[in-house]
């Protein structure tokens, strides 16, 4: 007999082990990212449980977070230099897909996932209904959503971080 899948709320179940507190290697696959945030080989960074990426992914109408902001805030509450963008990525996108399977189901999770972009503005094509999906419900909310190629991009955004 085949195994069930897990749910998208139960793979944001805590993680044994987490957090845990690394020092930055290039071969780490979140090294050019972290890099990029300003932590160099040797610093500290840290992986968390998923409810902790969750916390960060709590603003209000009106305001507006990125990945970058969430791992500075991370990092800023464990006092080391970064923390892995890899493991922060994957926990907002099952965040995002865990609240849209709740709300399937006839059940809130107050997890306004929309109101959490890429690290350039850009929206994120792995939430629910894509990209399209993740525009309107920041449309929804007064943002003004721009196309530039391919992407989508909050205009101004950094004014409502």
């Amino acid at each position: 007999m085949a195994a069930r899948r897990k749910t998208w709320q139960e793979k944001l179940a805590d993680k044994k082990g987490l957090p845990k507190v690394l020092r930055l290697e290039q071969r780490f696959p979140c090294y050019n990212a972290v890099h990029k945030m300003g932590a160099e080989v040797g610093d500290e960074i840290v992986l968390v449980n998923p409810s902790e990426v969750i916390e960060f992914m709590r603003v209000p109408y009106g305001k507006l977070t990125t990945i970058v902001e969430i791992c500075k805030g991370i990092a800023e509450r464990y006092k080391v230099r970064g923390c892995c963008s890899l493991t922060t990525g994957i926990f907002i996108m099952t965040a995002a897909n865990a609240a849209a399977e709740a709300e399937r189901e006839g059940r809130e999770w107050d997890i306004p996932y929309w109101r959490t972009l890429k690290a350039d503005g850009s929206l994120n094509e792995k939430y629910p209904g894509g990209a399209l999906a993740h525009k309107e419900l920041l449309e929804k909310e007064g943002l003004i959503v721009a196309q530039r190629g391919k992407k989508y991009f909050v205009a101004d955004y950094q004014r409502y971080l």
